[in-house]
Protein backbone atom coordinates (compact mmCIF):
# COMPACT_ATOMS: atom_id res chain seq x y z
CA UNK A 1 0.00 0.00 0.00
CA UNK A 2 0.68 3.43 -0.34
CA UNK A 3 -0.51 5.33 2.76
CA UNK A 4 -4.27 3.12 2.16
CA UNK A 5 -5.30 2.00 5.67
CA UNK A 6 -2.30 3.50 7.46
CA UNK A 7 -3.67 4.42 11.20
CA UNK A 8 -7.13 3.93 12.81
CA UNK A 9 -7.84 7.02 12.21
CA UNK A 10 -7.58 6.49 8.37
CA UNK A 11 -10.03 3.29 8.83
CA UNK A 12 -12.17 4.57 11.02
CA UNK A 13 -13.42 7.25 7.98
CA UNK A 14 -11.77 6.40 4.58
CA UNK A 15 -12.71 9.97 3.17
CA UNK A 16 -9.73 10.96 5.50
CA UNK A 17 -7.30 8.07 4.50
CA UNK A 18 -4.42 10.08 1.88
CA UNK A 19 -3.60 7.22 -0.18
CA UNK A 20 -1.70 8.63 -2.77
CA UNK A 21 -0.34 11.78 -4.11
CA UNK A 22 1.40 12.35 -7.80
CA UNK A 23 3.12 15.37 -9.25
CA UNK A 24 4.04 15.87 -13.33
CA UNK A 25 3.77 17.95 -16.03
CA UNK A 26 1.02 17.29 -18.01
CA UNK A 27 1.80 19.85 -20.77
CA UNK A 28 4.64 22.13 -21.50
CA UNK A 29 4.00 25.01 -18.93
CA UNK A 30 1.87 23.41 -16.95
CA UNK A 31 1.92 21.09 -13.58
CA UNK A 32 -0.84 18.78 -12.76
CA UNK A 33 -1.36 17.31 -9.43
CA UNK A 34 -3.33 14.68 -8.02
CA UNK A 35 -4.61 12.89 -4.47
CA UNK A 36 -6.64 9.68 -3.69
CA UNK A 37 -8.61 9.23 -0.83
CA UNK A 38 -11.29 6.27 0.07
CA UNK A 39 -9.81 3.21 -0.81
CA UNK A 40 -12.21 0.78 -2.73
CA UNK A 41 -14.53 3.58 -2.89
CA UNK A 42 -18.19 2.85 -3.70
CA UNK A 43 -17.93 -0.47 -2.36
CA UNK A 44 -16.60 -0.50 1.62
CA UNK A 45 -16.00 2.78 1.71
CA UNK A 46 -18.16 5.98 0.65
CA UNK A 47 -17.86 7.70 -2.78
CA UNK A 48 -17.89 10.93 -1.56
CA UNK A 49 -15.56 13.75 0.10
CA UNK A 50 -16.04 14.86 3.73
CA UNK A 51 -17.32 18.22 3.97
CA UNK A 52 -15.44 18.91 7.34
CA UNK A 53 -12.58 18.08 5.35
CA UNK A 54 -9.83 20.53 3.74
CA UNK A 55 -7.75 18.82 1.33
CA UNK A 56 -4.50 20.44 -0.03
CA UNK A 57 -1.47 20.34 -2.58
CA UNK A 58 1.04 22.07 -0.26
CA UNK A 59 4.35 23.76 -1.84
CA UNK A 60 7.60 24.26 -0.07
CA UNK A 61 9.40 27.20 -2.52
CA UNK A 62 12.66 28.03 -0.42
CA UNK A 63 13.65 24.95 0.98
CA UNK A 64 12.46 25.21 4.49
CA UNK A 65 10.03 22.35 4.74
CA UNK A 66 7.00 24.87 5.27
CA UNK A 67 4.26 25.53 2.32
CA UNK A 68 4.54 28.98 0.55
CA UNK A 69 1.75 28.09 -1.26
CA UNK A 70 -0.90 25.84 -1.19
CA UNK A 71 -4.49 25.06 -3.31
CA UNK A 72 -6.99 23.68 -0.83
CA UNK A 73 -10.34 21.95 -1.39
CA UNK A 74 -13.70 22.56 0.18
CA UNK A 75 -16.27 20.18 -0.57
CA UNK A 76 -20.20 21.27 0.29
CA UNK A 77 -22.30 18.24 1.62
CA UNK A 78 -23.39 15.00 -0.78
CA UNK A 79 -26.57 14.86 -2.37
CA UNK A 80 -27.96 11.75 -4.72
CA UNK A 81 -27.10 12.64 -8.51
CA UNK A 82 -30.72 13.24 -10.54
CA UNK A 83 -29.83 9.62 -12.58
CA UNK A 84 -28.71 7.97 -9.92
CA UNK A 85 -30.08 6.99 -6.69
CA UNK A 86 -26.60 5.41 -5.71
CA UNK A 87 -24.66 7.99 -6.94
CA UNK A 88 -23.34 11.32 -4.97
CA UNK A 89 -22.58 14.17 -6.09
CA UNK A 90 -21.00 17.55 -4.16
CA UNK A 91 -19.88 21.06 -4.97
CA UNK A 92 -16.80 21.93 -4.41
CA UNK A 93 -14.49 25.44 -4.23
CA UNK A 94 -10.49 25.65 -4.92
CA UNK A 95 -8.45 28.44 -3.60
CA UNK A 96 -4.89 29.07 -3.76
CA UNK A 97 -3.16 30.48 -0.90
CA UNK A 98 0.23 32.14 -0.39
CA UNK A 99 2.20 33.12 2.86
CA UNK A 100 0.62 33.05 6.08
CA UNK A 101 -2.73 32.06 4.67
CA UNK A 102 -0.67 28.83 3.15
CA UNK A 103 -0.17 27.45 6.22
CA UNK A 104 -3.53 27.18 8.25
CA UNK A 105 -7.58 27.53 7.32
CA UNK A 106 -9.47 27.45 4.64
CA UNK A 107 -8.61 31.51 3.28
CA UNK A 108 -7.23 32.20 -0.35
CA UNK A 109 -7.97 33.69 -3.55
CA UNK A 110 -11.05 31.47 -5.23
CA UNK A 111 -9.34 30.12 -8.45
CA UNK A 112 -12.24 27.37 -9.54
CA UNK A 113 -15.78 26.31 -8.47
CA UNK A 114 -17.35 22.98 -9.45
CA UNK A 115 -19.40 19.51 -9.27
CA UNK A 116 -18.01 16.19 -8.45
CA UNK A 117 -18.17 14.01 -11.41
CA UNK A 118 -17.12 16.41 -13.66
CA UNK A 119 -14.56 17.92 -15.69
CA UNK A 120 -14.34 21.63 -15.27
CA UNK A 121 -11.80 24.30 -17.49
CA UNK A 122 -11.90 27.95 -16.67
CA UNK A 123 -11.23 30.52 -18.96
CA UNK A 124 -7.59 31.21 -17.13
CA UNK A 125 -6.37 27.54 -17.54
CA UNK A 126 -6.98 26.07 -14.21
CA UNK A 127 -8.73 22.56 -15.20
CA UNK A 128 -10.14 20.30 -12.32
CA UNK A 129 -11.71 17.00 -11.64
CA UNK A 130 -12.75 15.69 -8.34
CA UNK A 131 -14.69 12.11 -8.07
CA UNK A 132 -14.57 8.86 -8.61
CA UNK A 133 -11.35 7.33 -10.63
CA UNK A 134 -9.90 3.92 -10.66
CA UNK A 135 -7.41 3.06 -8.46
CA UNK A 136 -3.87 4.24 -9.72
CA UNK A 137 -1.49 2.46 -7.14
CA UNK A 138 -0.50 -0.88 -7.79
CA UNK A 139 0.76 -3.09 -4.85
CA UNK A 140 1.17 -6.47 -3.63
CA UNK A 141 0.12 -6.28 -0.02
CA UNK A 142 -0.35 -10.04 0.81
CA UNK A 143 3.29 -9.92 0.45
CA UNK A 144 4.48 -7.08 1.78
CA UNK A 145 2.82 -8.12 4.96
CA UNK A 146 4.69 -11.71 5.00
CA UNK A 147 8.19 -9.62 4.17
CA UNK A 148 7.84 -7.50 7.06
CA UNK A 149 6.89 -10.54 8.87
CA UNK A 150 9.46 -12.23 8.00
CA UNK A 151 11.99 -9.28 9.03
CA UNK A 152 10.39 -8.92 12.29
CA UNK A 153 11.67 -12.67 12.87
CA UNK A 154 14.91 -12.08 11.62
CA UNK A 155 14.86 -13.08 8.27
CA UNK A 156 14.98 -11.43 4.90
CA UNK A 157 12.65 -13.26 2.38
CA UNK A 158 11.86 -12.15 -0.87
CA UNK A 159 9.70 -15.27 -1.47
CA UNK A 160 7.22 -13.82 0.40
CA UNK A 161 6.46 -11.87 -3.39
CA UNK A 162 6.48 -14.74 -4.96
CA UNK A 163 2.54 -14.51 -5.47
CA UNK A 164 2.51 -11.57 -7.78
CA UNK A 165 -1.10 -10.38 -6.77
CA UNK A 166 -2.22 -6.63 -6.88
CA UNK A 167 -4.39 -5.92 -4.00
CA UNK A 168 -5.48 -2.59 -5.30
CA UNK A 169 -6.75 -4.67 -9.10
CA UNK A 170 -10.33 -3.71 -10.20
CA UNK A 171 -10.92 -1.15 -7.51
CA UNK A 172 -12.05 2.92 -7.41
CA UNK A 173 -10.67 5.45 -4.90
CA UNK A 174 -12.05 9.37 -4.75
CA UNK A 175 -9.42 11.48 -6.71
CA UNK A 176 -8.77 15.24 -6.54
CA UNK A 177 -7.54 16.68 -10.25
CA UNK A 178 -5.76 20.03 -10.50
CA UNK A 179 -4.09 21.67 -13.39
CA UNK A 180 -2.42 24.69 -13.58
CA UNK A 181 0.08 27.06 -15.37
CA UNK A 182 3.48 26.88 -14.40
CA UNK A 183 2.67 30.91 -13.28
CA UNK A 184 0.62 29.76 -10.58
CA UNK A 185 3.34 27.62 -8.69
CA UNK A 186 6.45 29.49 -9.59
CA UNK A 187 9.75 28.13 -11.48
CA UNK A 188 12.58 25.40 -10.90
CA UNK A 189 12.70 22.92 -7.95
CA UNK A 190 10.25 22.75 -5.52
CA UNK A 191 8.88 19.96 -2.77
CA UNK A 192 5.40 19.09 -2.51
CA UNK A 193 3.08 17.24 -0.30
CA UNK A 194 -1.09 16.73 0.43
CA UNK A 195 -2.96 16.74 3.74
CA UNK A 196 -6.53 16.19 4.66
CA UNK A 197 -7.44 18.51 7.78
CA UNK A 198 -10.51 18.75 9.46
CA UNK A 199 -12.26 22.02 9.63
CA UNK A 200 -15.38 23.07 10.97
CA UNK A 201 -16.67 24.31 14.29
CA UNK A 202 -13.66 24.08 15.80
CA UNK A 203 -9.92 24.56 15.42
CA UNK A 204 -8.24 23.00 12.07
CA UNK A 205 -6.58 19.83 12.61
CA UNK A 206 -4.55 17.60 10.32
CA UNK A 207 -5.59 13.98 10.37
CA UNK A 208 -3.58 12.44 7.38
CA UNK A 209 -0.76 13.47 5.46
CA UNK A 210 1.38 12.21 1.84
CA UNK A 211 5.30 13.02 1.64
CA UNK A 212 6.61 10.46 -0.37
CA UNK A 213 5.40 6.76 -1.19
CA UNK A 214 4.63 4.18 1.46
CA UNK A 215 6.83 5.83 4.11
CA UNK A 216 4.21 4.81 6.71
CA UNK A 217 3.23 1.28 5.26
CA UNK A 218 7.29 0.32 4.91
CA UNK A 219 9.55 2.36 7.32
CA UNK A 220 6.98 3.27 10.21
CA UNK A 221 5.84 -0.36 12.04
CA UNK A 222 4.29 1.27 14.74
CA UNK A 223 0.45 2.61 14.98
CA UNK A 224 1.43 5.13 17.29
CA UNK A 225 4.11 6.72 14.66
CA UNK A 226 1.97 6.60 12.14
CA UNK A 227 -0.51 8.74 13.74
CA UNK A 228 2.39 11.03 15.22
CA UNK A 229 3.27 11.37 11.58
CA UNK A 230 -0.13 11.84 10.11
CA UNK A 231 -0.30 14.67 12.47
CA UNK A 232 2.45 16.72 11.60
CA UNK A 233 4.89 18.86 9.23
CA UNK A 234 7.77 18.08 7.23
CA UNK A 235 9.83 20.52 9.10
CA UNK A 236 9.56 18.65 12.25
CA UNK A 237 10.33 14.91 10.40
CA UNK A 238 13.84 14.78 11.04
CA UNK A 239 13.60 15.54 14.84
CA UNK A 240 10.77 13.20 15.33
CA UNK A 241 11.33 10.41 12.85
CA UNK A 242 15.04 9.89 11.86
CA UNK A 243 15.88 7.46 14.71
CA UNK A 244 13.33 4.90 14.01
CA UNK A 245 13.92 5.07 10.51
CA UNK A 246 17.63 4.75 10.48
CA UNK A 247 17.06 1.66 13.22
CA UNK A 248 14.68 0.19 10.65
CA UNK A 249 16.65 0.63 7.57
CA UNK A 250 20.15 -0.82 9.84
CA UNK A 251 18.20 -4.10 10.44
CA UNK A 252 16.44 -4.62 6.93
CA UNK A 253 19.98 -4.44 5.09
CA UNK A 254 21.96 -6.19 7.85
CA UNK A 255 19.67 -9.05 7.53
CA UNK A 256 19.62 -9.00 3.64
CA UNK A 257 23.44 -8.42 3.87
CA UNK A 258 23.42 -5.76 0.94
CA UNK A 259 25.78 -3.14 2.50
CA UNK A 260 29.35 -3.20 4.50
CA UNK A 261 28.14 -0.61 6.70
CA UNK A 262 24.60 -0.47 7.45
CA UNK A 263 24.49 2.12 10.17
CA UNK A 264 26.31 4.30 7.18
CA UNK A 265 23.69 3.56 4.98
CA UNK A 266 20.74 3.65 6.85
CA UNK A 267 21.53 7.38 8.01
CA UNK A 268 22.26 8.22 3.92
CA UNK A 269 19.02 6.54 3.14
CA UNK A 270 17.30 8.53 6.24
CA UNK A 271 18.41 11.87 5.16
CA UNK A 272 16.95 11.38 1.38
CA UNK A 273 13.42 10.23 3.06
CA UNK A 274 13.38 13.48 5.45
CA UNK A 275 11.95 15.66 5.36
CA UNK A 276 8.87 13.87 3.22
CA UNK A 277 8.71 15.67 0.57
CA UNK A 278 8.63 15.01 -3.31
CA UNK A 279 10.74 17.20 -4.93
CA UNK A 280 9.93 18.09 -8.78
CA UNK A 281 11.82 20.31 -11.38
CA UNK A 282 8.88 22.20 -12.73
CA UNK A 283 8.13 21.59 -16.61
CA UNK A 284 10.41 18.22 -16.56
CA UNK A 285 9.74 14.80 -17.23
CA UNK A 286 8.55 13.98 -13.62
CA UNK A 287 9.82 9.73 -12.59
CA UNK A 288 9.99 8.95 -9.31
CA UNK A 289 13.09 5.73 -9.41
CA UNK A 290 15.78 4.50 -7.23
CA UNK A 291 18.30 6.50 -8.30
CA UNK A 292 16.47 10.26 -8.17
CA UNK A 293 12.87 11.42 -6.69
CA UNK A 294 11.71 13.99 -9.17
CA UNK A 295 7.92 14.34 -9.01
CA UNK A 296 6.07 11.32 -9.61
CA UNK A 297 4.03 9.78 -12.71
CA UNK A 298 0.83 8.08 -12.80
CA UNK A 299 2.95 5.01 -14.01
CA UNK A 300 6.08 4.56 -11.61
CA UNK A 301 6.24 1.31 -9.88
CA UNK A 302 6.43 3.50 -6.02
CA UNK A 303 6.65 -0.35 -4.06
CA UNK A 304 9.66 -1.46 -6.21
CA UNK A 305 11.55 1.82 -5.66
CA UNK A 306 10.75 1.84 -2.04
CA UNK A 307 11.40 -1.70 -1.47
CA UNK A 308 14.67 -1.30 -3.55
CA UNK A 309 15.87 1.56 -1.21
CA UNK A 310 14.60 0.01 2.40
CA UNK A 311 16.54 -3.16 1.25
CA UNK A 312 19.62 -2.21 -0.78
CA UNK A 313 18.28 -5.20 -3.06
CA UNK A 314 16.46 -5.36 -6.43
CA UNK A 315 13.56 -6.41 -4.98
CA UNK A 316 10.02 -6.48 -6.51
CA UNK A 317 6.77 -6.87 -5.49
CA UNK A 318 5.78 -8.67 -8.64
CA UNK A 319 3.40 -6.46 -9.91
CA UNK A 320 2.69 -2.75 -11.54
CA UNK A 321 0.31 0.29 -11.67
CA UNK A 322 -1.95 -0.15 -15.14
CA UNK A 323 -1.28 1.87 -17.59
CA UNK A 324 -4.52 0.84 -19.69
CA UNK A 325 -6.81 2.66 -16.65
CA UNK A 326 -4.91 6.21 -17.29
CA UNK A 327 -5.20 8.73 -20.04
CA UNK A 328 -2.90 11.43 -21.86
CA UNK A 329 -5.13 14.14 -21.94
CA UNK A 330 -6.53 15.44 -18.43
CA UNK A 331 -8.22 14.42 -15.95
CA UNK A 332 -5.54 12.00 -16.82
CA UNK A 333 -7.19 9.16 -14.81
CA UNK A 334 -9.94 6.94 -16.69
CA UNK A 335 -13.22 5.74 -16.08
CA UNK A 336 -13.51 4.04 -12.65
CA UNK A 337 -14.64 0.56 -12.59
CA UNK A 338 -18.50 -0.42 -13.33
CA UNK A 339 -20.50 -2.47 -10.82
CA UNK A 340 -20.07 -5.39 -13.58
CA UNK A 341 -16.08 -4.67 -13.92
CA UNK A 342 -16.12 -5.30 -9.86
CA UNK A 343 -18.46 -7.80 -9.78
CA UNK A 344 -15.47 -10.36 -8.21
CA UNK A 345 -13.54 -8.16 -6.53
CA UNK A 346 -14.04 -8.91 -2.58
CA UNK A 347 -14.71 -5.72 -0.27
CA UNK A 348 -11.79 -4.35 1.40
CA UNK A 349 -12.29 -4.83 5.66
CA UNK A 350 -13.59 -1.19 5.76
CA UNK A 351 -16.27 0.50 6.81
CA UNK A 352 -19.67 0.05 4.30
CA UNK A 353 -20.28 2.65 2.16
CA UNK A 354 -22.89 5.50 2.59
Amino acid sequence: MSHHFDTPTARLDPRINLCDFYLFRSRPGRTAMLLTVNPDAGLSAPDTFRDEGLYAFRFDLDGDAREELTFKFRFGPPSHAADDEHRHVQSYEVRRAIGAQARSGAEGELIAVGTTGSIIDPAHGVSVYAGLAPEPFAGNAVGLGAFRKALSEGRYDSSAFDQHQNYFAGRNVCAIVLEVPNALIGSGLVHAWASVSLLGHAPEVQVSRWGLPLITNIFMPEMDMREDYNRSIPAEDRLRFAGQLEELIEQWTSLAGSVRHPRSYAQRLTAKLLPTMLPYELDSDAAFSYASFNGRDLGDDAMDVMLTLATNTALSDGVMPDRTRTRAAFPYVGLPYTTKEQASVVRHGMPAKK
